[in-house]
């Protein structure tokens, strides 16, 4: 039986993702999430694609129900009611505002889809700049994005 990711949707190797060519600006930002277990290949995937880390933690998403109650996600060390977005950079940038919080709740909906309030987020902290969700579930205003399911 295939359980995780691969049995939801299509996936691909890290050595896949490492041979992705991303055709960015020299100077740029990477918001990544990344999966619990494995930050050493999320540290990999970044420095593959051209990109200086800045922190593993950009974003920690405390994840809710829809009755507000703390998720109780999968895991072999204990069970994942969080997720991480790590920040990192090619070039020189900078945050346009140092106000925004790092940790947010918010409710849980369908794998692997991030609350949209972290693509807000993203822009109140850069700005409004050209940018790209990679392996999008769904399609925002103002965003360009790729993935197989929309």
């Amino acid at each position: 039986m295939i359980s995780g990711a691969s049995a939801k949707y299509n996936t691909m190797t890290l050595a896949q993702m490492k041979e992705m060519e991303l055709d960015t600006d020299d100077n740029c930002i990477l918001f990544m999430w990344w999966v619990g277990s494995q930050p050493q290949e999320a540290l990999d995937l970044c420095k593959a694609w051209g990109f200086t880390l800045k922190t593993m933690t950009g974003f920690v998403w405390v994840k809710k129900t829809k009755l507000w109650k703390m998720f109780f996600g999968m895991g072999f060390w204990t069970r994942a009611g969080s997720e991480c977005c790590l920040i990192a950079t090619k070039g020189k940038v900078k945050p346009i505002s140092h106000s925004i919080r790092s940790v947010i709740e918010a409710v849980n909906e369908q794998h692997s889809k991030k609350p949209n309030i972290f693509a807000d987020k993203i822009v109140e902290l850069c700005g409004d700049l050209p940018r790209i969700e990679l392996f999008a579930r769904d399609r925002k205003k103002g965003w360009d994005a790729l993935g197989d399911e929309l």
